[in-house]
């Protein structure tokens, strides 16, 4: 669904269950850095669906958008992340 370079945002999301999308990270803009390819998807295994797979991407936020404007210059973090946490930015 996406490709290197393409702007996203992870979606805004408290499940219940086990989820590998870090909070800090919830409602944050970046871009993809990497298809990863397709992986295991820990969060629908947790639930005993031991043969769920997803895309995943790694992911790059500029520092601004995740520590705000106290964030050092050109500061930025990359994550791992599945495509279901993600949507596009227009």
């Amino acid at each position: 669904m996406f490709a290197p370079g393409d702007r996203v945002r992870t979606r805004v999301t408290n499940p219940a269950g086990h989820t590998r999308l870090p909070a800090y990270l919830c409602g944050r803009a970046g871009s993809i850095a990497y298809v990863l390819g397709t992986l295991p998807f820990p969060d629908r295994r947790a639930e005993g669906d031991i043969a769920a797979t997803e895309t995943a991407y790694t992911v790059r936020f500029a520092g601004i958008e995740v520590w705000g404007a106290g964030a050092e210059v050109n500061a930025s973090i990359c994550a791992d992340l599945f495509e279901s946490y993600l949507e596009p930015l227009a």
